[in-house]
């Protein structure tokens, strides 16, 4: 393959050979059962992909999905620092490596250094295979190093850390010293976790830590105090933060899950914090906005640190067009910056 970008049909193309020899129904039942398992809790000295057959299926299954989830976070941090580009990047628990096919994306033209760590050798092992497979210099590059995701990890300073669907795998202590020791370590870290209420609560319990630490919140937030949403929580509600990543759908996901629609959304939460300079939105579109006649109802959460529903009518001219296109996740107004 002569890719020059790892875009998501790149990513594909790499993937569509990892099946070969390997019956759809097998593929499927590991999927099944991998699926089963992370969304259980698995203790942190059990690997939840085992050998080669769980990693090619489940990285056919899932790496397009979390690829679109990090490239979506990381979206948001370069709108927050257009300037920023990380010389150095460390993915903890990167698995098969989709968040450095991310990375190495958003920064194409000066890719940073990239280390994967993960404690699953048959994970580590596909990831390099992809990794040279792919044509891209930054991720051919990439080195692959085995180790504990746990409260012995260590890492050497760096400028950017990614940490995607792994908390979940982790116990409490091991994931508030995972994420002390991203705080420590990085200039900037994306933190990215299931679109679900535990998902979100692991993204706001890191989100705190990140704070403490020092750093400032870039994204999704327009503003690094508490969350909202966790004090009317507090009063009762039940509602969490999260957004969606279009995903085109491969015949194992539509043989997995059903269905014939060539593309699925991935629900995601997630955290973006920096010590260096950064602009976050002034306001963020937290719900898909519902359009009614002559009228566009948008859920923010506001630099003023605080929950607000705008209404935008025909009265407002331009501004009422902008909110017919705006989109959930978005920055508003448009182009604020």
């Amino acid at each position: 393959m002569n890719a020059t970008l790892p875009t998501a049909e790149a990513l594909r193309r790499a993937l569509a050979g990892l099946l070969d020899g390997l019956p759809p129904t097998q593929a499927a039942q590991a999927v099944e059962r991998l699926i089963a398992n992370y969304r259980g809790t698995t203790p942190t000295d059990a690997p939840v992909l085992r050998d080669r057959s769980d990693v090619a299926a489940y990285a056919a299954y899932r790496m397009p999905a979390t690829f679109e989830a990090v490239r979506s976070a990381l979206a948001a941090l370069r709108a927050a620092a257009p300037e920023w580009s990380p010389a150095t990047h460390t993915d903890i628990g990167g698995g098969t490596g989709a968040a450095s096919w991310a990375v190495a994306e958003a920064w194409d033209e000066d890719g940073p250094r990239t280390t994967v760590i993960d404690w699953a050798e048959p994970a580590l092992a596909l990831g390099r295979e992809l990794a040279v497979a792919s044509g891209v210099p930054a991720l051919r590059a990439v080195e692959w190093q085995r180790s504990r995701i746990s409260t012995a990890l260590r890492i050497e300073s760096t400028d950017l850390v990614t940490v995607s669907y792994v908390l979940n795998e982790l116990t409490a202590k091991d994931r508030a010293a995972v994420v002390t020791e991203a705080a420590r370590a990085a200039r900037a870290v994306v933190i990215v976790e299931p679109g679900t209420p535990d998902g979100y609560a692991r993204i706001i319990e890191a989100r705190d830590q990140l704070v403490e630490a020092g750093l400032k919140i870039a994204a999704p937030c327009p503003h690094s105090a508490r969350c909202p949403i966790t004090a009317l929580n507090e009063t009762g509600g039940s509602d969490w933060c999260h957004f969606a990543a279009r995903v085109s759908r491969s015949s194992l996901h539509r043989q997995v899950k059903g269905g014939s629609l060539p593309y699925e959304d991935e629900k995601f939460s997630y955290v973006a914090a920096v010590r260096f300079p950064a602009e976050p939105v002034p306001a963020r579109v937290t719900r898909k906005p519902q359009i009614r006649k002559g009228l566009v109802l948008i859920e923010l959460c506001t630099d003023a640190e605080e929950l607000r529903r705008e209404t935008v009518t025909k009265r407002h001219g331009a501004l009422y067009k902008e909110a017919r296109d705006v989109a959930w996740g978005d920055e508003w107004p448009p182009h604020a910056g």
